[in-house]
Parts: C-alpha cells; sequence; structure tokens
C-alpha cells in the first residue's frame, strides 16, 4: 500500500483526536501497517519504537502470542452479549480477580477512561443523594488534574487547553493545590485540602485525584504521604476518595496499582488503558460494599440508571484476564524493576544535559522539563522524533517516556540514543 496515498485518505476522511487537523499539512499522520512487541512498522517499510505505549495501552507488546491466542478462542464462543438481564464467564471472572486484588468489588464497566470518571463521579453523587443529603453534590480535584474529556470528565479536568472551548456546557469543580514534587509538595498540599473540605465538605460528594504521577500536568509526581492524608481527610469530613488509575495502574508507577503505595483503599477505583494490555477498549470503576448496598432498593430510580451498549464485553474482558495472567507469567513487576535501572544508566547523558530540569521517574514512567524559548517545542521534537524511529509526544515543554514492558538492549539503546539527538536537533532551531 502507498504510504503517502494513505495518508491523504486519512486526513480526506478521519478526524483526528486530539489533533488541530491543520497542522498535518506540515507532519502527515505515519501509516502503520503492523506491530510487533515494541515496534509499530509503517507502510513504508519504517519502524518505529512505541516509547509512549500508543497513549498509555501497550504492556506487554503488541501482537502478544497469549493475547492472539485468547482472543480467538473467545471469539469462537461468545463474542458479545448486552450485559442488562445476562453475563458471562469473562465478565464473572475479570470481577473476581480485580476484587481480590483491590479490595473493592461490585465492578461497573464501559468502554474508556472518560466514561469510567464519569460513572464514579455519578455514582458518588447519587449515593450521596439516596443517603439522604442531595446537597452533596460538587466535587474537588488537583491543579492541573486530567481525568478526561467527556463533559462530566472535563469539571474536574484543570486544563484549560482541553475545557474552555466548552466551558457553557461545564459544571466546573473546585481545584486545591497538587502535592507536584516540583511545587509545595505533598504536606503544603494536604493542608491546602484540609482547609477546603473544612469549609465545603456539607456540599462536596468527592475528591479525585491521580494517583502518584498527573500524567497531562507534565508528569507531575508525588509522594505517596499526600494520598494517605486525603483519605484520612476525606473520612474525617464524610467525603469518597476517587482514585484514577486510569494511567497509572497496571504496574505503571512500579505497583500494580499505585494507590498501593500509601497503603489506603479508595471509595472508587476507575481503570482503563492497560487494563485490557492494549488491545481492546475497556474501562472499569470498583466501589466498596457500603455505596453498592445504598442503590439496591425495589425502587427503580435508586438504581444506577447508567449504561453502554458494550458493557462487559466478553472479548474485552477476556483481554483483560490475559493481561493479568501475564502479569504473573512474566514476573512483569520485577522485570520492570531491572529494566528501569538498566534505562536509567543508558538515559544519564539525557538526565545530565545543561537544558534539562526535574529529571524524575516512578516506576516506568520518565520524565524531563526542557529549559527552552520555543512555543512549539513538542511539535519540533516529535518530528525530529519520528525520524529517528521514536514515537515520543511531549507534553508541552516535558519530555517523557512511557514504554511497555518489552524493552530489549536494543529497544533501550535505540530510545536512549534517539530522545539525545532529537532535543539536541529541536534546540537547535531556538532563535539566535
Amino acid at each position: 500500500m502507498n504510504t503517502a496515498d494513505l495518508a491523504q485518505r486519512s486526513l480526506r476522511s478521519v478526524w483526528h483526536p486530539c489533533t488541530q487537523m491543520k497542522r498535518h499539512e506540515a507532519l502527515p499522520p505515519v501509516a502503520i501497517a503492523r506491530a510487533g512487541g515494541p515496534w509499530l512498522y509503517g507502510t513504508d517499510g519504517r519502524r518505529y519504537l512505541d516509547a509512549v505505549s500508543s497513549w498509555w495501552v501497550n504492556l506487554f507488546g503488541h501482537s502478544h502470542p497469549a493475547m492472539r491466542a485468547a482472543l480467538a478462542d473467545q471469539m469462537a464462543t461468545l463474542d458479545h452479549v448486552m450485559l442488562a438481564g445476562f453475563t458471562h464467564a469473562p465478565v464473572v471472572e475479570l470481577s473476581e480477580r480485580l476484587s481480590a486484588l483491590t479490595g473493592l468489588g461490585h465492578a461497573f464497566y464501559a468502554s474508556d477512561g472518560a466514561s469510567a470518571t464519569e460513572i464514579a463521579l455519578k455514582m458518588s453523587a447519587h449515593f450521596w443523594r439516596n443517603s439522604g443529603r442531595p446537597a452533596k453534590s460538587r466535587f474537588v480535584g488537583l491543579a492541573g488534574g486530567y481525568h478526561g474529556e467527556t463533559v462530566g470528565a472535563l469539571a474536574v479536568t484543570d486544563i484549560a487547553l482541553f475545557r474552555e472551548a466548552y466551558a457553557p456546557l461545564v459544571r466546573l469543580a473546585a481545584t486545591v493545590p497538587s502535592p507536584d514534587r516540583r511545587g509545595i509538595g505533598a504536606d503544603a498540599a494536604a493542608a491546602a485540602l484540609a482547609d477546603w473540605l473544612a469549609q465545603h465538605h456539607e456540599t462536596t460528594a468527592a475528591l479525585i485525584v491521580e494517583p502518584l504521577v498527573q500524567c497531562a500536568a507534565g508528569m507531575a509526581m508525588h509522594d505517596p504521604a499526600y494520598l494517605r492524608q486525603a483519605r484520612a481527610l476525606c473520612d474525617r469530613h464524610g467525603v469518597h476518595l476517587v482514585v484514577d488509575e486510569i494511567a497509572t495502574g497496571f504496574g505503571r508507577t512500579g505497583t500494580l496499582f499505585a494507590h498501593e503505595q500509601a497503603g489506603i483503599r479508595p471509595d472508587f477505583l476507575c481503570l482503563s488503558k492497560g487494563l485490557t494490555g492494549g488491545t481492546l477498549p475497556l474501562s472499569a470503576v470498583l466501589t466498596t460494599d457500603a455505596v453498592y448496598s445504598a442503590f439496591y432498593d425495589d425502587d427503580v430510580a435508586r438504581g444506577f440508571l447508567h449504561s453502554h451498549s458494550y458493557t462487559g464485553n466478553p472479548l474485552a474482558c477476556r483481554a483483560a484476564l490475559t493481561t493479568l495472567d501475564l502479569f504473573k507469567q512474566e514476573d512483569a513487576l520485577a522485570r520492570n524493576r531491572s529494566t528501569a535501572q538498566a534505562l536509567d544508566a543508558l538515559l544519564a547523558p539525557l538526565t545530565a544535559h545543561p537544558r534539562v530540569r526535574h529529571a524524575r521517574r516512578q516506576g516506568m514512567i520518565w520524565a524531563w522539563d526542557v529549559e527552552t524559548p520555543l512555543p512549539d517545542l513538542a511539535r519540533r521534537y516529535q518530528g525530529h522524533a519520528l525520524a529517528r524511529g521514536l514515537v515520543l509526544r511531549p507534553i508541552g515543554k516535558t519530555l517523557y517516556f512511557m514504554p511497555p514492558y518489552v524493552l530489549d538492549e536494543e529497544a533501550m539503546q535505540h530510545l536512549a540514543h534517539g530522545a539525545l539527538a532529537a532535543l539536541e536537533a529541536s534546540l537547535s532551531e531556538e532563535p539566535r
């Protein structure tokens, strides 16, 4: 297939996500023919290291043989059945296993992270309504927080670029300071949260946080102590704690779930992205027995009346079960620790670069802030990285890696050397 032709056909017929389409005049979309392991292969024969895991979803590499076999087997038996009034083995087994891993149960399924956020927020507010406290219908999140781009999720997303155009549609939540280590840190942020909840808990349903790493905020990383303090404050003031592990779950931060490092249990846990290992769309919200019980009634209006046509799709659930199997079979968390240490050593020249600030890592997430007057560093860097066979998409002036868990020595060398070369090429374009 002609690469240029496919790119042009895409521009004529596809509206690409999170993209100013006019920019594709200068940088056309890359046409991908196939993928394997951490590599994407273009229709022109070039290969690219998928260093952002195809938007943070891929865990064990593309086209994993165990995943292919599981999905083929599931397709041969049950592809889909609606979950209203029916059930099936993959959704039951997945729910049981997630409950055993988290201490939370009653999994509610959707297809994407933003929908998981919507579900958790709606459940929280509806819980308080069913409990005779309808005034508790507002939410609070962290400065710089990102929880999705649907209207409800935008209400708790504090990134102006995503929500300003839709402000008339959005019922904005309050924000409290981020515990970002580059800023005020965990203790001061917790003190600010304490002050806010003391004043507003009577009308607040829930606090929503991304544990340990606020990804879209430029990989803002914080100490687990903040989560412990937030949990205690929510308990004190009768406010739900919603933990958004859509991006941080499934090993990204060094443990299976990021909140484990704080030793807490949230009231709601939102999961997606790595849940299926990067193969099929699926999200889940897990919650407590107390929340579930508040909806259990003869009155239909007290039930949680929310649905998606593909809720609990058997193929997606089977992919998620295979993902959980692979964590055990490949001892992924231990392997990730070794991979991270090896890659740290190779990345020393990038970390030591005179224009790099705040080098940081949490598990299998790396980030560096770049000091440059270039207002469009991200666009320039992405182009230079592609030219070197790397898929990297900086967030503003923050360069980050979030690669699959299957990097070998060759892939790590390619990533480290190419990332540094792309930085040098980008900085060479600064105005003189």
